[in-house]
């Protein structure tokens, strides 16, 4: 194909940084100075949301600065078609790649000194992630100390003719907020805005239509009062009842309260209190009382976010957009998929994993979303379930978001932790908790009260276990009844032990599996049929089950009172029946069994409800006192020295929420003999490889095994590699079971033996 320019041929060798070919197959030029000059004011002015418009500015007009490198430049003209008539971006001269990143590091720091050591953080990472300053650990690429050694491609780049204007600045002030505890946070939202601006200039020369697809969102004051019109509808279409004008009374504080200070808000409403949509009233109104732009709603489970997102959606329609690994496109729009990107929609329904890890990310595709954080409004449900381990770091981050990026956050739960700072009898910080949360409830303590609606049986002795044949009797009694358990190896065990037409859920079944088996028990309680079914704790956030009994097996307090949320969840009986029983074998190692030992504590001797605020309080007080609420060391890592040297992307790596240790393994779940879906997905991978749109569709038929199931499946043939790194059941095979999922050989490595 003839090579042409439908643009006139750059003046200089050194002004090109990116090329596209047209639809009439011309080549296209977008100018270096043009780029740079585009990106830093896009930098600049989502800057200013914080006051870092000057640092925004500065680190694109620097960004890019290596690409005036002749040699970049030989490469680029190569690699599109410019000077060599065959050569394309997909052949070889591609891979032969020019760092044009770090020319530009190495002159903020020529520059500006000490303070230049910011931009070079975000300028030699804007590609490949922020980068330590040291090299600690295996994996973590190099370190920018070493990079800044590498001055050969300054020299080359600063031997073209370049502008003063472009080269020469006067450094701003190294104002940072929070001072040194708030730096890492600050220079994260600062690489926020510098790669957001990058991406979007490119995307505006690259693909001009992709670009036009973003934005055009309803305005907040549009979608409040479409929530209004929802909220009054389903309040007239609902029957007079205690329960529901105790929701109504909730909606009104929760409406009310959204009017006050932007801070931190608690929302203490037991479960069956309509916590969802009463914080989504919260936060609409507050976000339109003070300026915010958007409310971000984190879930701690992807098992439930599809179903906080669909009622959001039925209210909101597009302007929710729905961002976590296990996503099935069929719920994807073009412009939704580029607004995960970067998070500009007005409603975000997101994971804890997803939020938690992107604000201590490294990697462009994860911090490119956080400036948009400034001025939300973040709803933390289920805030009980914050990663104890992790504790302290993210709760440092959310004081640091609340004190100087406007954010305000509001923590839902019925189990309200106890996150208020804590000194132990010799003065020591056991945690720098958060301070002035404003509860939305007015009485909590009455609200708790007016919404009891189980009656909680403890052991009588925390120390006598019940053997699963005596547990399996007592379970069949009842006709409708709910078991929780505390590993995936103990449900397999229980269930085994029950009558037939009994239900299993864990883990070990996929998502496309769970969901239709929960879809069936709530059609089975609907209409008043008989139900048993054994669980792990995947069922208690955010499933909304209504059994008329719930055994649990002993853990920690606030999973009990989650579990007990799955009784009577309706009101329907006087009172439910929640028993809480000692387990044959001890929870897991760890968290579990630590917490399940802090139960034993709070409640030994107790008189009382069990499940009482007084009690939750006593809970997290002890159970936190006796975890390293730090175990990583993230604050460390992440905390500058006189010199700057932090330590991104070994902090990154470490904030992992869920360990993402072992394999995942793709099944052939069938929901019936006539679904060949799970087929014909398998089918396109094997022939076209994997694709963004595919992965995700498959992901809802994947399990999470330990790398010692995995290798007992792999010697047993089970299953087979069917993609470089993608493992699939072997079609023929009986390892995966209808009713119990992934049949893994039980006796395992107690390492092995995964708890949910």
């Amino acid at each position: 194909m003839e090579n042409c320019l439908n643009v006139e041929h750059p003046k200089s060798p050194s002004d090109i940084a990116h090329v596209k070919r047209t639809a009439e197959g011309c080549w296209e030029a977008h100018r270096l100075e043009d780029h740079l000059n585009g990106v830093a004011n896009l930098a600049a002015e989502l800057g200013l949301k914080f006051g870092a418009e000057l640092w925004g500015h500065q680190a694109g007009l620097w960004h890019d600065l290596g690409k005036f490198n002749p040699a970049f430049q030989r490469y680029i003209r190569e690699a599109s078609g410019f000077e060599a008539e065959q050569a394309h971006i997909e052949t070889e001269g591609c891979d032969k790649r020019v760092d044009h990143s770090t020319a530009g590091a190495i002159h903020a720091v020529n520059q500006w000194g000490l303070p230049g050591r910011v931009l070079a953080y975000l300028i030699a990472g804007h590609h490949a992630g922020l980068p330590d300053w040291e090299h600690l650990e295996s994996g973590t690429g190099g370190s920018l100390r070493e990079r800044l050694q590498r001055t050969e491609l300054l020299d080359a780049t600063l031997a073209v003719d370049i502008s003063k204007e472009l080269l020469q600045a006067e450094g701003p002030p190294l104002d940072v907020p929070g001072g040194k505890s708030g730096f890492a946070l600050w220079m994260r939202m600062l690489f926020s805005c510098l790669v957001d601006a990058d991406f979007l200039d490119t995307e505006a020369f690259m693909d001009d239509e992709k670009s036009k697809l973003r934005g055009g969102y309803p305005p907040l004051t549009s979608l409040r009062d479409t929530f209004d019109q929802y909220m009054n509808a389903m309040a007239s279409s609902v029957p007079v009842s205690p329960i529901n004008q105790l929701r109504s009374d909730i909606l009104r504080q929760c409406q009310a309260k959204g009017r006050h200070q932007p801070g931190f808000f608690s929302l203490t409403v037991p479960t069956g209190g309509g916590k969802t949509l009463s914080g989504m009233a919260f936060a609409l109104e507050h976000a339109l009382a003070h300026g915010k732009q958007r409310v971000v709603h984190v879930i701690p489970y992807t098992s439930i976010i599809e179903q906080t997102a669909d009622i959001f959606r039925g209210i909101f329609g597009d302007a929710v957009i729905e961002h976590h690994s296990s996503l099935d496109p069929d719920q994807e729009t073009a412009r939704s998929r580029l607004a995960t990107e970067n998070w500009d929609a007005p409603i975000i329904v997101t994971t804890s994993v997803q939020f938690f890890e992107s604000l201590f990310a490294a990697r462009t595709s994860r911090c490119r979303k956080l400036h948009n954080l400034v001025d939300s409004v973040v709803v933390l449900d289920e805030a009980q379930l914050l990663p104890p381990e992790f504790l302290q770091p993210i709760i440092d981050v959310l004081n640091q978001l609340v004190a100087h990026y406007g954010v305000t956050v509001l923590l839902s739960t019925a189990t309200q932790p106890a996150l208020e700072t804590r000194r132990s009898s010799f003065g020591k910080t056991k945690l720098r908790g958060l301070e002035n949360v404003e509860e939305i409830i007015a009485d909590p303590a009455a609200l708790y009260h007016s919404l009891e609606r189980v009656r909680v049986h403890l052991p009588e002795d925390f120390h006598a276990d019940i053997s699963w044949e005596a547990l399996a009797a007592e379970i069949e009694q009842h006709k409708s009844i709910l078991a929780i358990v505390n590993t995936r190896r103990q449900a397999r065990e229980l269930h085994a032990l029950l009558p037939k037409g009994t239900i299993h859920l864990s883990a070990l079944m996929c998502g496309q599996h769970r969901s239709d088996v929960i879809a069936d028990i709530k059609a089975k309680l609907s209409c008043g049929a008989p139900v048993r079914v054994v669980s792990t704790q995947l069922v208690e956030a955010g499933v909304d089950l209504d059994f008329p009994v719930v055994f649990r097996a002993l853990a920690g307090l606030d999973s009990i009172a989650q579990a007990a949320g799955r009784c009577n969840r309706e009101g329907r009986l006087d009172r439910g029946e929640v028993v809480v029983f000692v387990p044959p074998e001890p929870a897991p190692p760890g968290v579990m069994r630590r917490a399940a030992a802090k139960t034993v504590s709070t409640l030994a001797g107790r008189e009382g409800n069990p499940l009482s605020r007084e009690s939750f309080g006593q809970f997290f007080r002890l159970f936190y006192d006796d975890t390293d609420l730090d175990k990583q060391e993230i604050s460390q890592l992440l905390e500058p020295n006189s010199e700057l040297e932090l330590q991104f992307r070994t902090a990154a790596r470490r904030f992992r929420i869920i360990d993402d240790s072992g394999e995942a393994v793709l099944v052939r779940y069938h929901a019936d003999e006539n679904d060949e879906q799970i087929n014909a997905l398998l089918n396109q991978l094997r022939k076209d490889g994997p694709s963004r749109w595919l992965m995700r569709k498959l992901q809802r038929y994947s399990v999470s095994v330990s790398d010692w199931h995995f290798q007992r499946l792999r010697d047993d043939v089970q299953i087979e590699e069917i993609w470089p790194g993608i493992w699939v059941q072997m079609a023929g095979t009986t390892v995966y079971d209808s009713v119990l999922g992934l049949a893994l050989d039980t006796d395992a490595p107690a390492a092995a033996d995964l708890v949910i």
